[in-house]
């Protein structure tokens, strides 16, 4: 049976069609502009001529971005955040919502209460740093790029309400009837039927540890020579504040010629490194985007 639509739904769905459509591309221009602009001349980048295709194709950004030692050192770092730190989230987060999703658990109400403080009270950034620093010790390590992002109540509350609206308790009891226990159980048939949250949940830890660059401005060594702990988002960091330190700076140099090289060169190298940083997320959100809206819809409305 053919539903036909009236002319007041075929208007809606117009406007919704037309309205989507201009925020696509208010969404996804900055991001093709970036990637045009890496590859035109800066000039003609700052005059504002470049606005829908590259002008003067270059990639001397990209090599300076390739021979810049630093670039790779950050790369390498925050690949290992991402993954260590992703590994860690998974890995409290979702036993901990296996145990909450378990309504014969002991204390429960106990345990909701102590996940639920941190989210309205923390001891502040201060008290934190003293913490970290001094009674730790973990100042220029990789810890405090980890394990303050190990979980989230809102991770875990979501995994949770997965856990109890998608696998039904009579696998639970059948499991337990022939002798397995919780961490069987966990293992065997709640871990394999959830691959479309632990997709959501990777996704959303890589990114932001990847992205993350305020703990590595608190807790990591930014002095020259001491650039081996520090992310690619830090070194990205660094080059546009330069860049706008040394677009003041050209006003009073006497030496305009050099100055303008130079800017240039911090132009295009800036717009080549914003490319390179996304390029993993890039790589790996396809991958996961089938099980990403199935995920979250579960893992939010019901329960």
């Amino acid at each position: 049976m053919v539903i036909r639509e009236s002319l007041g739904d075929r208007i809606f769905n117009g406007i919704n069609y037309i309205v989507l459509s201009l925020l696509l591309v208010i969404m996804i221009y900055p991001l093709y502009f970036v990637v045009i602009a890496s590859f035109s001349d800066p000039d003609l980048v700052n005059t504002g001529q470049v606005l829908f295709y590259p002008k003067g194709l270059s990639i001397s950004g990209y090599e300076m971005v390739y021979n810049y030692r630093n670039v790779w050192i950050g790369y390498r770092n925050s690949l290992m955040y991402a993954t260590l730190g992703t590994l860690v989230k998974l890995s409290v987060t979702f036993p901990a919502a296996y145990a909450m999703s378990r309504s014969n658990l002991r204390f429960k109400q106990f345990f909701t209460t102590m996940f639920m403080v941190p989210m309205f009270f923390s001891g502040g950034l201060i008290p934190t740093y003293i913490l970290y620093t001094q009674t730790y010790g973990f100042y220029n390590t990789i810890w405090p790029m980890i394990l303050p992002g190990a979980t989230s109540l809102m991770q875990i509350v979501i995994a949770r309400t997965f856990f109890t609206s998608t696998i039904h308790e009579e696998l639970h009891e059948s499991a337990a009837i022939d002798g397995a226990s919780h961490f069987r159980i966990f293992f065997t048939i709640v871990l394999p039927l959830s691959t479309a949250i632990i997709a959501v949940q990777t996704l959303q830890a890589a990114v932001t540890h990847w992205n993350a660059f305020f703990n590595a401005m608190l807790y990591l060594s930014d002095t020259p020579g001491s650039d081996g702990l520090i992310p690619l988002q830090m070194i990205l960091r660094k080059i546009l504040i330069q860049a706008q330190a040394m677009a003041l700076l050209t006003e009073f140099m006497e030496d305009q010629t050099n100055a303008s090289e130079y800017l240039k060169r911090v132009e295009q190298i800036r717009y080549s490194l914003i490319i390179v940083s996304v390029i993993p997320i890039l790589i790996l959100y396809p991958f996961i985007q089938k099980y990403f809206v199935k995920g979250v819809m579960i893992g939010a409305i019901k329960g």
